[in-house]
């Protein structure tokens, strides 16, 4: 007898990857995130291929994972993923210390952080639809 299978913790329409233990501030990594959010999947890559930002590789990772889980796992076609949500969290701090002068210690903080991408198969609106909208 097995056990239950977990519950989903996305939509049907979503897949997710989760990349933990990124060696920056969350603070850096949310420019980053930012970057990426609401945009369709190749947007993203091509920004994150191009960013300047050294942390933009992991998270480029991360998009690409999220993609493939997209698509092996959940069957969703590639073409028409947005980035629906992308959120970085905290994870541990190295502390460490720094002599300085007259026998003190200076601290320093050595902060990770982790990243979920959550991306969306959107269905595509027709054109007739969005000129009669308008």
């Amino acid at each position: 007898m097995a056990k239950a299978k977990n519950p989903r913790r996305v939509a049907d329409n979503e897949a997710r990857a989760k990349l933990r233990m990124i060696r920056t501030s969350p603070q850096k990594l949310n420019l980053v995130a930012q970057l990426i959010r609401g945009k369709k999947v190749e947007t993203a890559l091509a920004d994150l291929q191009f960013s300047h930002k050294r942390i933009s590789h992991d998270v480029k990772k991360c998009l690409e994972s999220a993609i493939a889980n997209a698509e092996n796992n959940h069957g969703l076609d590639i073409d028409s993923l947005i980035v629906s949500e992308a959120y970085v969290g905290k994870n541990l701090v190295m502390k460490r210390f720094r002599a300085r002068a007259r026998g003190r210690g200076a601290r320093i903080l050595k902060p990770f952080s982790e990243l979920t991408i959550v991306v969306r198969e959107q269905e595509e609106v027709p054109a007739e639809a969005k000129s009669e909208a308008a």
